[in-house]
């Protein structure tokens, strides 16, 4: 449907949305100075399933080639660190070491925002896990584990109000960032308002068909939802600057359905398994922490070095910054 199919999958490996085997809740992360962003990050990466599993099979690490520095092995490095070690606190040296080679825009010391760690991360796996393939087409490249995880597709449908035609075009994501700032008592309320289609001024849209300028309505749906759907509440005003302090509820388990592009046929059902929580009155300061829920089935507040036992009544009262669902 207007995407291109790749010539080949890189890497075909397959992804098991399960934890494989039981792992003991992750060790708690030092926190050397304004690195809490850091270890939110990493925590809830570590507690995802499919991307733990890839990760504690060494299968990239076993046919690495990259020289230097390389993001796969040291998260493969990091994960069996946080989870098959017996030390209640580990240092995630590797990561504060190169944290330039993951993101230019990161100075160590200084207090940065969890959701560019994220983003510059992901970025940085995918990167790694394309060293030496750099021959194949735009879209085996987009095949790789970190790809197969976490991406999906956007479509976005523009209708003609004067004609009736519509135009079709698709884009993928990694992560999907909300506005809350209007009529956002809940998540279930604020994708619903994103599926509403907006109307668009007669400067903004010309018509292929009525080969003029016209008004017209766009929507936007999930085309193709990713196996971890990775939401950010954005906490910053964007007109203000001010941070944005409301609570805004979410559930345990998050039917996409709704907000797909065909909305008929079986609930595709997503379980929360992370979230990330920003205390302070300020973006520009204050802490991160996160709750991550283990492959033992139980939930873990993880605030740097400690790791602490809660139930799901507490995990889903916070002022939740960022959500990972998993299918």
């Amino acid at each position: 449907e207007g995407m291109a199919l790749p010539q080949r999958i890189l890497p075909p490996e397959k992804i098991c949305m399960g934890w494989q085997q039981r792992q003991r809740p992750g060790a708690g992360l030092f926190n050397l100075g304004n690195t809490c962003y850091i270890n939110v990050i990493l925590q809830c990466l570590t507690h995802t399933a499919p991307l733990a599993n890839y990760l504690l099979s060494h299968k990239h690490s076993q046919s690495c080639q990259q020289q230097g520095f390389c993001m796969m092995c040291t998260m493969e490095a990091h994960v069996r660190k946080v989870l098959c070690s017996s030390a209640s606190t580990v240092l995630p040296g590797a990561v504060l070491r190169d944290l330039k080679f993951i993101g230019e825009e990161f100075e160590y010391g200084r207090q940065e925002n969890a959701y560019e760690f994220l983003r510059c991360t992901l970025s940085a796996m995918h990167r790694a896990c394309l060293s030496g393939r750099c021959d194949s087409d735009v879209s085996s490249q987009e095949t790789t584990i970190i790809y197969r995880i976490f991406r999906g597709f956007m479509k976005y449908r523009v209708t003609c109000l004067s004609c009736q035609a519509v135009a079709d075009s698709y884009k993928a994501f990694l992560d999907v960032s909300l506005d809350i700032r209007v009529r956002a008592s809940s998540l279930t309320t604020v994708l619903e308002d994103c599926v509403t289609p907006k109307q668009l001024g007669q400067e903004c849209f010309r018509c292929s068909k009525c080969k003029k300028k016209a008004a017209a309505s766009k929507k936007v749906t999930v085309h193709r939802a990713p196996r971890v759907l990775m939401l950010c509440l954005e906490r910053a005003d964007q007109c203000t600057g001010t941070k944005i302090s409301k609570f805004v509820e979410y559930p345990e388990y998050l039917d996409l359905r709704p907000y797909m592009s065909d909305t008929a046929g079986e609930p595709l059902l997503c379980s929360l398994y992370a979230i990330v929580v920003h205390s302070g009155d300020t973006c520009l300061e204050g802490h991160f922490f996160c709750y991550t829920k283990a492959s033992n089935g139980l939930w873990y507040k993880m605030d740097d070095e400690s790791v602490d036992n809660c139930d799901i009544h507490t995990v889903l009262g916070q002022q939740a910054y960022l959500l990972f669902y998993a299918r």
